[in-house]
């Protein structure tokens, strides 16, 4: 059985190169999949032309089909966002809008194309929502198709109203650091279960 893959998705507001939360938080968690052996891969979805709409393809140069079929290649699946007045950011937001398309792709067995992948929520902020965020998230995920681990969603929110921000930190909050570690073990865990024992076909 070759090595299992994950690919974060930043839905940070940011265009590279500047810091991004969002993305050192999906860094974080991508180095503790690699110490299962995961092989891992993030992109920044502002650094993309990715259209609007609720279809696989837009066409006129959108590139969401390139990331859609580094999706399906992926076996765990990490989306990092920042909240944004309680909410998942607009990123985020187009990322599920997305993925939406995907409740009417099957695979060859009559499967819909995202069962067996593993999908995990990481948020950042510094207000109140993580978990009305990682629960939007979810959600949506899970009515695509995704299969969510136990204690699959990651936080850092900061003192409501001030301007730390999670990349600011000296280091990672131990109960964050210990957080994103079980996230990674059950992901893997996960993953590794539905490669061996897929859902069942119509």
């Amino acid at each position: 059985m070759s090595a299992l893959s994950a690919l974060a998705l930043i839905c940070t507001l940011t265009p590279s190169p500047a810091p991004s939360s969002s993305e050192l938080m999906a860094q974080h968690i991508l180095a503790e999949l690699e110490t299962h052996g995961v092989a891992t891969e993030s992109l920044r979805i502002v650094d993309h032309d990715v259209k609007r709409g609720v279809q696989v393809d837009m066409g006129n140069g959108d590139e969401w089909p390139a990331i859609h079929a580094k999706i399906l290649a992926a076996d765990i699946l990490v989306i990092s966002t920042p909240i944004w007045m309680g909410h998942p950011c607009s990123v985020a937001q187009q990322v599920m809008e997305r993925l939406d398309a995907d409740l009417s792709e099957t695979d060859d067995d009559g499967r819909p194309v995202m069962y067996g992948k593993v999908a995990t929520v990481a948020v950042v902020g510094n207000e109140d929502g993580a978990h009305k965020t990682i629960a939007d998230l979810m959600q949506g995920l899970n009515d695509v198709g995704f299969s969510l681990p136990a204690q699959g969603g990651t936080y850092w929110v900061g003192e409501a109203m001030q301007t730390v921000d999670f990349k600011d930190l000296e280091k990672v909050p131990e109960p964050v650091a210990s957080t994103n570690a079980g996230l990674a073990r059950n992901a893997v865990h996960l993953a590794r279960f539905l490669r061996s024992d897929k859902y069942p076909a119509k």
